[in-house]
């Protein structure tokens, strides 16, 4: 299977909401967190072309965020990309301290339990709500074939990580 390189250099930043107004304003749903950090960027790339836009403006409307891509003028306009990905190159965001990491790198790493068992590769992570979940999928070498779902809750489950071993030890039993 051939993996396209400059795919795996973009993360996606926001989503384009639901039109507001008729001159192609649009609720601008941020993924980052707290939400005002993606005033931080401004590289913005849109869909699966990664084509480049630039952002009128971000501004914050009670508490979500609405934003307005220049040369588009229209609801019609608009209303074609609801739903479309923005995303920015994954080396514009900030180095974090040795004991935090992006959830983006989390994924395709191993996950090893206090008894040194192989639960499996990290295949994504998702918020349900009240933490942030990572989904453990079993691979040849894993103890056994079970799908894992384990909360992301720093010094209770998740122990540590090493980016440089691509290993995630977690206090979790295969009876879980």
């Amino acid at each position: 299977m051939k993996i396209n390189k400059e795919k795996l250099d973009f993360i996606t930043i926001a989503t384009i909401g639901r039109s507001k107004g008729l001159r192609g304003d649009f609720y601008l749903n941020s993924l980052c967190n707290p939400i005002e950090n993606i005033y931080k960027y401004s590289n913005f790339k849109l869909g699966k072309s990664k084509k480049p836009i630039q952002l009128e403006y971000i501004r914050k409307s009670n508490k979500k965020l609405v934003s307005k891509i220049i040369d588009i003028n229209n609801v019609d306009e608009i209303k074609n990309l609801t739903n479309e990905k923005i995303f920015i190159n994954k080396a514009e965001l900030p180095i974090l301290p040795d004991d935090e990491i992006y959830w983006h790198a989390l994924i395709g790493m191993n996950v090893v339990n206090t008894l040194d068992e192989k639960l499996g590769k990290v295949d994504e992570v998702n918020n349900y709500g009240s933490s942030d979940i990572l989904s453990i999928t079993p691979t040849d070498s894993s103890i056994d074939d079970e799908l894992r779902l384990i909360p992301f809750i720093k010094n209770k489950y998740i122990l540590s990580f090493s980016k440089e071993e691509n290993k995630i030890i977690v206090d979790w039993g295969i009876d879980f």
